[in-house]
Order: C-alpha cells, then sequence, then structure tokens
C-alpha cells in the first residue's frame, strides 16, 4: 500500500526550443502558459504556448531588443492576468498579452533584474497591488503598478556597505491591508526579511551560500515557512511563525543531495507542505515538511523558540540532463507543473497521488 501511494514526477509534454529559457508561468485560468528568455541574436521573447491534442503549441509570440530574465502575473487580476517582467537592461514591464502591447515601464534598477514576486492581484483584502524586484545592482524595490515611475520602497545597502547581488525576492506575511513582507536572497549568502509596513529590517542571516531562490509557503497568510536554497546542493526550511529576539527562526537543513546547485524551490498551491527543489543536474525532489508536536518552545527566561520539523523526501527524479531554472505549480490541477531548463527545453509535468499526502 505504501509503495503505490508513492507519488511520481512524469514528463507529459517536451518541447525543445532554439534560445534560452529564464521563467514559465501558466497564464491564470487557462490551459495556456508563457516562456520567456533570449534569442541568439540577444533580444528577448515573451512566447505564449497552449496545451491542446496532447503537444504544447505556440499560438504567440513578442520579440523585444533586451532579453527577459523573471515574470509574474502576481499583480494583476486573474480576468485582466497582465504579466510583469524583468529584463536584463534593469526594465520592469507590464505586458497586455491580448493586445500585444505594453502598458507600463519603469527602469530604475542599473542592472539585470534577476527575481520579480508580486501580490495583491487576485487576492481580496490582500492589500494593494505591488510588484518586488531585485536586481544585481544591490537594490530591492516595490512598485505599485497604479502608480507610474518611483518605487514605493526602495532597499538598498546602507552608506558605506559592500553593494551585493541580489538573485531573489519573495513576498509573505500578506493577508491583510497592512501588513507585508518582502524576503530578499544575495550572492553572498545574505538572507534578509523587511517588514513594509514599518519599513525596517525584520530579520536577516548568512546562509554561507549564495541564495538563488526564496519562497514562503503561501503569500497571502500569517508567515508559517520559507524555504530558501542555495548553491552547493543546500536548502534551509525556517519556521517562521516564531520569532526569537535573539535566535531568529528555528530551521532544518538539508545538504544530503550532490547535485549541484539547488536552483528554484516551488511549494504546491493545494498544499503548503509539499514542495519541489530543482537542481543542478536535473534532478526535482518532491519533499514534506513535517511539523514537530509542538512547534515552540518556552526558554528560561520565558521567551519563546521555534522548533524546527523534519524534512521527508517523497521522490526524486531525473528531469533534465541541466539545470532547471524556473518550475511552477498550476493552481487548477492538483500535480500540474511547467519547467524551463538550460537544455532549452519546455516541459509539462504531472506529479501524482500528492491528494494522498
Amino acid at each position: 500500500m505504501e509503495e503505490l501511494e508513492t507519488p511520481q514526477i512524469i514528463t507529459h509534454l517536451e518541447k525543445n526550443l532554439d534560445h534560452s529559457l529564464f521563467d514559465c508561468k501558466w497564464i491564470p485560468c487557462s490551459a495556456k502558459f508563457v516562456v520567456i528568455g533570449c534569442l541568439p541574436r540577444g533580444t528577448g521573447t515573451i512566447e505564449i504556448y497552449e496545451i491542446a491534442s496532447g503537444e504544447a503549441k505556440k499560438v504567440k509570440e513578442l520579440e523585444r531588443p533586451n532579453s527577459f530574465k523573471c515574470a509574474t502575473f502576481g499583480a494583476s487580476s486573474d480576468v485582466d492576468r497582465k504579466l510583469a517582467t524583468g529584463d536584463f537592461k534593469g526594465t520592469l514591464e507590464i505586458w497586455d498579452l491580448e493586445a500585444n502591447n505594453q502598458v507600463y515601464i519603469t527602469k530604475e534598477h542599473t542592472d539585470i533584474i534577476n527575481s520579480i514576486d508580486a501580490m495583491g492581484g487576485n487576492k481580496s483584502n490582500c492589500g494593494a497591488p505591488e510588484i518586488v524586484t531585485g536586481s544585481r545592482d544591490g537594490t530591492v524595490k516595490v512598485w505599485d503598478p497604479r502608480q507610474r515611475g518611483k518605487p514605493v520602497a526602495n532597499m538598498q545597502p546602507a552608506k558605506g556597505e559592500a553593494k551585493r547581488d541580489c538573485w531573489s525576492v519573495a513576498f509573505g506575511n500578506s493577508f491583510n491591508d497592512c501588513e507585508r513582507i518582502v524576503c530578499a536572497g544575495y550572492d553572498n549568502g545574505d538572507l534578509k526579511m523587511f517588514d513594509l509596513r514599518t519599513m525596517s529590517l525584520r530579520w536577516e542571516c548568512n546562509l554561507k551560500n549564495g541564495v538563488c531562490s526564496v519562497e514562503f509557503d503561501r503569500k497571502d497568510i500569517p508567515m508559517n515557512k520559507l524555504v530558501a536554497t542555495t548553491l552547493e546542493g543546500k536548502f534551509h526550511v525556517f519556521d517562521v511563525r516564531t520569532q526569537n529576539p535573539t535566535k531568529g527562526f528555528a530551521q532544518v537543513l538539508d545538504n544530503s543531495s550532490k547535485s549541484g546547485t539547488i536552483w528554484v524551490a516551488r511549494h504546491v498551491p493545494q498544499n503548503r507542505d509539499l514542495f519541489v527543489t530543482c537542481a543542478g543536474n536535473g534532478h526535482v525532489t518532491l519533499w514534506k515538511y513535517e511539523y514537530p508536536e509542538q512547534r515552540y518552545r518556552t526558554d528560561d527566561k520565558g521567551v519563546a523558540c521555534g522548533v524546527a520539523g523534519k524534512l521527508k523526501k517523497l521522490q526524486r527524479m531525473v528531469v533534465s540532463t541541466q539545470p532547471i531554472n524556473a518550475w511552477e505549480w498550476n493552481r487548477d490541477h492538483t500535480g500540474l507543473a511547467i519547467a524551463t531548463a538550460y537544455d532549452q527545453c519546455i516541459r509539462v509535468l504531472v506529479t501524482t497521488k500528492l491528494n494522498l499526502q
């Protein structure tokens, strides 16, 4: 019985392209997805594919002068479905894919936008729509897409502090119209948590390896868990429900993999305790976070300390011969996902038995 309930990660479709791919996103409430990247001549491309008759068929393509690095639909409603992108020149743009035109552009970063996340577009009572971008220029900027021009928040190195390359950003704690957290990971291993309500640095630590990916298990709830992946095959899961004034957050570290860089981690939308990690050797691993009997304890001074849970590996599969650099689960169909990799291939994947975990 246990063997029958083991999830399987199955590659349903593969499509080889002739250019570099950097990110992929499902178009909300559809059987379509967007892939962004860089053409051999150095220009950027946004491609829309539709799954039909067992194939991924390209239905639209936009080419622009600058290569695209990252994308999100998170600041747009499921009706509008506008795509926000960050490019290699530091430009943030928002696209109306139906009309094939750009509806927003701003260039406040001086270098490549490595990572983008957004919040508030398709959730009620979660505050204004906002976009966060992290750049090689060392800054993390927050944007209100309803306002043109300058960012509404700008987290940059303090005077005299070395500029670090920001590799990943993520929203969290966005459960009402007041609270909002941004977490950012940097090339030197710094992990910083910014509180946008108080405009302050709430917490920071160093993971001793460049932070490739950060993600909260849910954006629109009080903070629960945070996964941060790094170079050298390591990732950390933080229990961010309880913050100790001196020790910070409890965490569990996995360094069992010899797979090189862990490029990305993504939680299953239908079950926040399941997530995948995508590795430099083409492995995809499905994990389950198991909570401890008590999530916090009180020390001898009466101060709460978090207690870390355990990680259970449910499945590991070789999906690609090259690093998998992007993965997104489908919100509407449990177990359905898309991924891009450095082998210039788009994959549609199905993971079974997730509803049994």
